[in-house]
């Protein structure tokens, strides 16, 4: 028996789909597909499949054409699976031609021509449009806009910034002359202005009919949060938290590791986001930067309350604004206490302390090395140093690039997976809030020169 073996990602499965997977099975007397799994994907980049692996799975098996369908979940599994198999043929869309020639080695390597006009990217960036305007600071837009272009369907409808700045990587966008103006143009909003604007501008979206993406905190109290969503879920709208870490693979899966007590019972997280940028550039221009807490609290926050929850019996705050930028905190810590664990967040954009996120348990622990916020590699340490484990995973476009395509799906299916929950929203809000209105004890330290 001659048997053949193709992979793919087979989403919104497609007349071309079906016509390969028919010449595939000419080849020989015994088809086996691989369909990719959603991890895999991710690491090869692929963040804008639509339907999830059993759907994919289910819409192959309906072809009738698979005399058996397995996953394929790692790099190198070709060749596994060639040998695990007993394959002979391996066959891929001529869109490939040669890459795959060094399988030629286990077995023999057919590329087939692809039917032309149809493609999976094709049909998803059919599906729907999603123009994103961007309001904020200038310099805040560059980033994540510049990653729209890597979503299915997704476009740059225009840019505003309500502080008057401007920056030559925006000039590709249509510059907006008003938030009026940006909201006609839209189907949803990426808000990045100052945190205490937040709320106005997240505001006068929804009530535009208008799904909003808001860089957290998306407000300065849990009372105004649940006016957003409270107004969002009347108008049918998706609003969304936009922390760019809560998207990056590597700290998703390390949290789903915790969660299922993989260190035992957690009993500590101290978590550290620190820099030196601003104060490097002069202690008078302190005022009309971004605060330690605008630009780090609510990053130092996340794996705090996602791991530990929203409910501490205590919590201490202190900041320090080095006395020459009053009202700047340039350094902040805040410490928790829970029932049985405690918890510390230090942030500042004066200081410079190692960047990195230790979670403590009773049969190890979490470390994360700097900057952990934007990592693609976490350690599980343990006693006995034999059962350290490491895992790596890639991550593109520093965790925006998935924000933005989790942020299309929620509203192109009308569901999503809420990388962050409400309440942790909620409790960033708050905590936000309480430490910029000053609820924090002062420290008077010496200007730095």
């Amino acid at each position: 028996m001659r048997k053949v073996i193709t992979y793919g990602t087979y989403d919104l499965l497609h007349y071309g789909h079906i016509r390969l997977l028919e010449r595939a099975k000419a080849l020989g007397d015994y088809l086996i597909v691989g369909v990719t799994a959603d991890s895999f994907d991710k690491v090869r980049g692929k963040i804008n499949v639509s339907q999830s692996l059993t759907q994919r799975i289910e819409n192959v098996r309906k072809t009738g054409l698979a005399d058996e369908i397995i996953v394929e979940e790692y790099e190198g599994q070709k060749i596994d699976d060639i040998k695990r198999l007993g394959v002979d043929v391996f066959t891929v869309g001529s869109d490939w031609r040669g890459y795959f020639d060094y399988l030629s080695e286990f077995c023999e390597v057919v590329y087939l021509d692809r039917t032309q006009g149809v493609s999976s990217t094709e049909l998803r960036s059919d599906r729907a449009s999603l123009r994103l305007g961007f309001i904020g600071c200038a310099k805040e837009m560059v980033k994540q806009s510049a990653e729209v272009g890597y979503v299915n369907g997704m476009t740059v409808s225009g840019v505003f910034d309500p502080y008057g700045g401007t920056s030559p990587e925006l000039e590709v966008y249509r510059r907006m002359d008003g938030y009026d103006q940006l909201l006609e143009s839209s189907d949803a909003v990426f808000v990045l202005s100052h945190s205490r604007d937040h709320f106005k501008h997240v505001k006068t979206a929804l009530e535009a009919g208008k799904h909003v993406i808001c860089e957290s905190p998306v407000a300065l109290s849990e009372a105004e949060c649940d006016e957003l969503f409270a107004l969002a879920d009347e108008r049918g709208l998706v609003f969304a938290e936009a922390l760019k870490t809560a998207y990056a693979t590597a700290y998703h899966r390390m949290l789903l590791l915790v969660q299922s007590g993989r260190i035992g019972r957690v009993v500590s997280v101290q978590s550290t986001c620190t820099s030196l940028a601003d104060l490097q550039n002069g202690g008078d221009a302190l005022t009309e930067k971004w605060s330690s807490a605008d630009a780090w609290l609510p990053t130092a926050l996340l794996p705090i309350l996602q791991i530990l929850g929203h409910e501490a019996r205590s919590c201490a705050m202190t900041r320090a604004d080095f006395g020459s930028a009053p009202g700047y905190d340039a350094f902040g810590k805040v410490d928790f206490v829970y029932g049985s664990a405690a918890a510390t967040a230090m942030f500042g954009k004066g200081v410079k302390a190692e960047g990195s996120l230790v979670v403590a348990g009773t049969e190890g622990y979490v470390f994360v090395p700097a900057p952990w916020w934007k990592t693609d590699y976490f350690e599980i340490r343990r006693e006995d140093q034999t059962q350290n484990r490491r895992f790596f995973y890639q991550l593109d476009g520093e965790g925006i690039r998935n924000e933005l395509a989790s942020f299309a799906r929620a509203i192109q299916t009308d569901h999503g997976y809420a990388f962050i929950e409400r309440e942790t929203t909620r409790a960033i809000a708050g905590l936000v809030g309480r430490f910029v209105s000053c609820g924090a004890e002062v420290l008077t330290i010496d200007p730095v020169s």
